[in-house]
């Protein structure tokens, strides 16, 4: 399936709500919560949350969009996320603030909605969190992360959302539909609020990211979700964020990863060519 080739209404899920069913359970007990431990909410200061991943003791995953003020196109300071690793029902498993961000270096905040400029990015919507301080505890393990994602795989989303928002949920029955570049398409529906949610797939190993949730769409009438592969991508993200953290200064690694001229602005809405 290529993505020029259908109807597709693109949103960054910049807001707390995630609709539609896909199978969609509350993971609010112990035994089941702990499976996904390394999941959490990132607090974006007070105007909101996102989802994120531990995917290292120190280093949370999430979408590049989460990492701006809506409001103003801004990166946020590292300082004002938090990241609650397991938040259920008040208490989190962890807790702990940000020290530097990196969104991916490509990522263009504040592009005119419809855009072929906008369109073309959304496979760029990948994020780094560098903690202040890294989460060592038994019960939090970081998530291991995959290969690209295959049309056909069965995949499941965790993720927190508006009305949901103290305890994460799980849609189970969500399948990949094709990719077109740097972009998968899943026949999950979604809504503002999931960005960020890592896109799991089962193997032998056990479970594996393979992609984070950026966007909700539509296809033939039916929504959709659009997700961000990290195969590819985010070993050469996790080597930026290291250097960039060995090179501050230890008293200014408040800062962001983000290049110069990135311009301001939040991208919202992305319409893709109704060809066949």
């Amino acid at each position: 399936m290529r993505m020029r080739g259908v109807l597709v209404w693109l949103a960054l899920l910049a807001q707390p709500t995630l609709a539609g069913d896909g199978n969609l359970r509350p993971l609010d007990t112990g035994v089941v919560a702990g499976r996904w431990a390394a999941v959490g909410r990132i607090d974006l200061g007070s105007k909101g949350f996102c989802s994120g991943t531990l995917i290292a003791p120190d280093v949370v995953l999430t979408a590049a969009h989460c990492l701006y003020d809506k409001a103003t196109g801004e990166p946020y300071r590292p300082s004002d996320l938090t990241f609650l690793a397991g938040w259920r029902h008040g208490r989190a498993e962890a807790s702990r603030a940000g020290a530097m961000i990196l969104p991916h270096p490509d990522y263009r905040p504040g592009l005119d909605e419809g855009s072929e400029a906008q369109m073309n990015q959304t496979g760029n919507d990948l994020g780094l969190i560098k903690l202040a301080q890294p989460i060592l505890l038994p019960s939090i393990t970081p998530a291991p992360t995959g290969s690209f994602p295959r049309g056909g795989d069965r995949v499941e989303i965790v993720s927190y959302a508006r009305d949901r928002s103290e305890a994460a949920s799980m849609q189970d029955a969500c399948s990949v539909l094709g990719t077109e570049g740097r972009v998968a398409v899943l026949d999950c529906p979604v809504d503002f609020g999931a960005s960020g949610a890592p896109v799991f797939r089962d193997t032998a190993y056990g479970s594996e990211v393979v992609s984070v949730i950026s966007a909700k769409a539509e296809m033939n009438g039916k929504p959709i979700a659009i997700a961000v592969p990290v195969e590819g991508v985010l070993t050469d993200l996790m080597a930026q964020l290291d250097r960039a953290w060995r090179a501050a200064a230890p008293g200014a690694r408040m800062i962001s990863g983000v290049r110069s001229g990135m311009g301001t602005g939040g991208a919202k809405f992305l319409k893709v060519d109704d060809a066949p």
